[in-house]
C-alpha cells in the first residue's frame, strides 16, 4: 500500500487505493484526495479542478510514483513564482507508490 508523507507536518498516511474514499476534490487518489482523507490541510481554492495553483506541492521523494504531468497542469505551474521541476499540483498528481511532499 502506498504511503504519502506531508511536510512540514510530518504526517504519513498509508492507504489502499481501491478503498480510499473519494472526497470529490481533485483526481481520485491524487495527493489532494489523500491529504483530505488524512486530515492534512492542503489549500485548494478551485475545488481541485486544475484551474488554480493553491494546491501545489514540492515533491521531495517519489516523483516516479506519481502520474505523468499533463500539459494543462504544466501550464498552470508556470505561473507559480520560483517554480522548479519538483512542483506538482496536488489535485492532478495521482499517487501510485510512496511519496514525500512539502507543502509550501
Amino acid at each position: 500500500m502506498p504511503k504519502v508523507t506531508y511536510l512540514p507536518s510530518g504526517i504519513t498516511y498509508e492507504f489502499d487505493p481501491a478503498t480510499l474514499p473519494y472526497s470529490d476534490h481533485g483526481q481520485p487518489g491524487s495527493l489532494l484526495d489523500v491529504a483530505l482523507n488524512a486530515g492534512v490541510d492542503l489549500n485548494h481554492d478551485c475545488g481541485g479542478f486544475c484551474s488554480c495553483t493553491t494546491c501545489h506541492v514540492v515533491v521531495v521523494e517519489g516523483m516516479e510514483n506519481l502520474s505523468k504531468q499533463e500539459p494543462d497542469e504544466d501550464d498552470l505551474l508556470d505561473t507559480v513564482g520560483g517554480r522548479t521541476r519538483d512542483y506538482r499540483l496536488g489535485c492532478q498528481s495521482i499517487v501510485k507508490g510512496d511519496v514525500t511532499v512539502r507543502i509550501p
